[in-house]
């Protein structure tokens, strides 16, 4: 079991900047992933960022996001930060972390996924 808490959502002016921080406890050396994740209203939750766990080798970000945004694993502490600048209207959403843990059922890979609660992000002037 994995738990998740995010804290930093807030309003901010078109942009402007924001750190959303999630703090990580549980079953820490079977996660293989850790992300972020956003769902606006009326639409569906879509990735923002994903990062390799524990080496952080591997970090995919989302076409809308990449040079704005940057996520921040701290190992030694297990959290997960996402710096985001020059924040958009668009980018207005429920922010949530995501924690994954994947393993194999014969050819099949299966992904057993943990989420926070989310923050809201509001981008507005």
């Amino acid at each position: 079991q994995v738990q998740l808490v995010e804290s930093g959502g807030g309003l901010v002016q078109p942009g402007g900047s924001l750190r959303l921080s999630c703090a990580a406890s549980g079953s820490m050396d079977s996660i293989n992933a850790m992300g972020w994740y956003r769902q606006a209203p009326g639409k569906e939750r879509e990735l923002v960022a994903q990062i390799q766990v524990p080496n952080g080798t591997i970090t995919n970000y989302a076409g809308s996001v990449k040079g704005r945004f940057t996520v921040i694993r701290d190992n030694a502490k297990n959290t997960l930060d996402l710096d985001m600048n020059t924040l958009q209207p668009e980018d207005t959403a429920v922010y949530f972390c995501n924690a994954a843990i994947f393993s194999m059922a014969g050819a099949k890979m299966n992904r057993e996924n943990y989420w926070g609660q989310g923050t809201q992000v509001t981008v507005s002037s």
